[in-house]
């Protein structure tokens, strides 16, 4: 009885904002027919275990944390802001932009699946089309073509055909090769400043002046004038298509 309320509470948070629309009857119906056999709650059990290893290979959370650890990186700040904090902006960023694939997700394959109008397998294959198609547009030609040589495997002609184990490595591929580009962006201004500031202080003499103690602030300082967070917010958002 403990383990059959400690899921219900578990698949509350993730279903909330569906149950917040007026999903319930839905939800209702799931639990009463899904939740009372010990092989669906440990089957559900292990599916919530995995779902941090979905959040990294399937969203953008990828693209994400390693821009804005690139962006700490590049402010010269080692420890600030802390992880949890970009991981946790991260999140909500992946969670705004993947909003309308996860919605179309739900809609396709969980919302039948909860209300016993389809099996897991349908609901799996059903929901799994709108993240395949987005995953498809975030995805590299390049990418695909390299896993699928690797693979020993011809490309296929449609998106349909597509193969999961090639889909989602060239997909993470391409995250990082974006994430990358934008953050080489990111570093060029303060490595300017970097570079100005050391020459100006070999210039003086003062050799034995660490070049970070003037260019922090010097960074953070046009870090704050050009509305930094905000602009990499943009940038991510917008390198959505």
């Amino acid at each position: 009885m403990l383990s059959r309320r400690l899921l219900i509470a578990l698949l509350c948070l993730v279903s909330g904002p569906t149950l917040a629309a007026g999903e319930t009857a839905a939800w209702d119906s799931f639990a009463a027919t899904s939740l009372g056999s010990p092989v669906s709650v440990f089957s559900l059990l292990t599916l919530l275990s995995l779902l941090p290893f979905g959040v990294i290979a399937l969203t953008t959370f990828t693209r994400n944390i390693v821009v804005l650890s690139l962006v700490r990186h590049a402010l010269g700040l080692q420890t600030t802001p802390p992880n949890i904090v970009l991981i946790v902006l991260a999140m909500f960023l992946t969670l705004f932009v993947m909003t309308p694939t996860l919605q179309s997700a739900y809609e396709a394959g969980a919302k039948p699946f909860m209300a016993g109008q389809a099996t897991l397998e349908q609901a799996a294959t059903e929901g799994w089309v709108p993240l395949r198609d987005f995953m498809v547009r975030q995805t590299h030609e390049s990418d695909l073509r390299l896993i699928h040589e690797l693979a020993k495997a011809p490309l296929p002609a449609t998106v349909e055909q597509l193969n999961p184990v090639h889909l989602v490595p060239a997909f993470m591929l391409s995250e990082l090769k974006i994430a990358f580009q934008i953050g080489f962006m990111i570093f060029l201004p303060f490595l300017i400043i970097d570079i100005i500031v050391s020459s100006i202080l070999m210039s003086l003499g003062m050799i034995m002046v660490p070049p970070i103690t003037i260019s922090l602030p010097l960074k953070i300082m046009l870090f704050l004038l050009i509305d930094g967070w905000g602009l990499i917010t943009q940038t991510l958002v917008r390198s959505v298509a």
